[in-house]
């Protein structure tokens, strides 16, 4: 067993990831490895539940505000970056903390990402030209037509509303005439580190509840003007995020403003269930509450190293 050991924790949004890596990172005095998609983004604060500047600052934090909205990111990519940022972590540390909901960002981390075939330019700018023209709704709908494996599981793994997912699976089918779940690794990456996962969930209604209140908090903080900055940029993958999405649609006259929150308080509701779909499937994630977990790691940590 490696002597290295990455605590990934894991978990549907607003049940309290942040607190609990914040925590463990200070106990173990290391640092942290975000894994969500959104919170690299620098233009983005508020809608994403950044940590504040003083969480920040409290532990050292990688993959936040890293990039720019423009910046095209996948998961390879988050791959190859968390990848070389735990190697850097685990030259100074015995133990790192790995904190976040996207699925399959900590999927690539964990088990290493699918190598497709490459994508003629031509192709892949064509694709992203008539999604600009032509919005979300006909991408769904022509990946449903051509590619209708990838596409059922889709909604179960959240991608169904990710732009950016949508057209690299378009992309492939296009290219290769296959499905992009044809490329799936058969066989999982071996990592030179143990990695203990850790899965936070609470009680429905608790989350629930969680989620509206911490919607009532972001429009207090300043997600209308944030989102409103944000706008003319509104095309871009990064910004097909619960928070802005609905704040856009208010703000091209769709739906009034409180008819935006409500749907942003749903959408998240929602994206916590698909979440929490996703985690479920790892049969190998430590479920625990919120306010048990920080002893229950540490112990296990504590376990591991005496058997090593």
């Amino acid at each position: 067993m490696s002597s290295k050991i990455c605590i990934l924790i894991a978990g549907p949004t607003a049940v309290g990831k942040t607190a609990l890596s914040i925590a463990l990172a200070q106990h173990f005095q290391t640092a942290i490895l975000s894994a969500d998609s959104r919170q690299c983004y620098r233009e983005l604060n508020i809608g994403v539940a950044k940590p504040s500047v003083e969480e920040l600052q409290a532990v050292p934090h990688y993959f936040i505000n890293t990039h720019a909205i423009q910046d095209d990111l996948n998961a390879a990519d988050f791959e190859e970056y968390a990848l070389r940022t735990a190697q850097q972590i685990f030259r100074q540390h015995d133990i790192m903390v790995m904190v976040g909901g996207t699925g399959l960002y900590i999927r690539a981390f964990c088990e290493g990402m699918d190598r497709v075939p490459p994508v003629d330019p031509a192709l892949r700018a064509s694709i992203r030209s008539s999604y600009a023209a032509n919005g979300l709704d006909w991408l769904q709908t022509t990946l449903r037509e051509k590619d209708p494996a990838y596409f059922s599981t889709a909604g179960v793994s959240g991608e169904a509303t990710n732009a950016q997912r949508l057209m690299r699976a378009l992309e492939v089918v296009e290219q290769t005439g296959h499905s992009i779940t044809n490329y799936r690794r058969g066989q999982k990456a071996v990592r030179d580190f143990t990695i203990l996962p850790v899965g936070l969930e609470l009680p429905r209604a608790v989350l629930y509840n969680r989620i509206n209140e911490r919607v009532g908090q972001m429009m207090a903080a300043g997600l209308e003007a944030e989102a409103r900055a944000l706008w003319p940029h509104r095309h871009l993958n990064a910004l097909q995020t619960v928070g802005y999405r609905e704040l856009f649609g208010h703000f091209d006259g769709i739906h009034p403003l409180d008819r935006a929150v409500e749907l942003i308080a749903q959408n998240t509701r929602h994206y916590a269930k698909r979440q929490m779909t996703w985690f479920r499937k790892d049969p190998s994630m430590i479920w625990l509450h919120p306010e048990q977990a920080f002893t229950a790691v540490v112990n296990s940590v504590a376990q591991k190293k005496a058997g090593q």
